[in-house]
């Protein structure tokens, strides 16, 4: 199991916005669909479907530190870094290919709820056990010797 996910994707010529660069909603739409990815690939989405349970995002923090323009190959890398009882944050990191510039940093936080009341409840550990964590002071370790091929 690997702790860190990895989307990749070429830019769109449509995710460019009036300014000649990627729009700021793109680079969230990106990180949305690496955590979808990324469930669906550890079996969370299954077991969280199982018990009748879905996650609904309560906050996003999204640090942008470079643009990007249509044509260029992007991936964007996540993590679960905690769960709570009934929380769990998530992080990315959308990094420029030809370079390996850091562009965007952000992190998501996820709150576990029912289907049928949207209230909140605890995540079970079968569902927590299809992730390996990534604690924030294990992340420099694991990014000295990550590849992005």
């Amino acid at each position: 199991m690997s702790q860190i996910y990895q989307y990749r994707l070429t830019v769109p010529k449509e995710a460019e916005d009036v300014n000649g660069h990627v729009n700021n909603i793109e680079y969230l739409r990106w990180m949305q669909d690496a955590a979808i990815l990324h469930s669906d690939s550890q079996g969370c989405t299954k077991a969280t479907m199982d018990v009748g349970a879905t996650w609904v995002v309560r906050m996003h923090h999204i640090e942008y530190l470079r643009p990007a323009f249509a044509g260029e190959e992007i991936i964007v890398l996540t993590w679960v870094a905690d769960f709570r009882r009934v929380q769990s944050l998530r992080k990315y990191r959308i990094i420029r290919v030809k370079d390996n510039v850091v562009l965007v940093e952000g992190e998501t936080d996820w709150v576990f709820v029912a289907v049928k009341t949207g209230r909140l409840r605890s995540i079970p550990k079968n569902v927590m056990a299809a992730f390996e964590m990534l604690p924030k002071e294990k992340e420099q370790e694991i990014f000295k010797h990550i590849k992005y091929c």
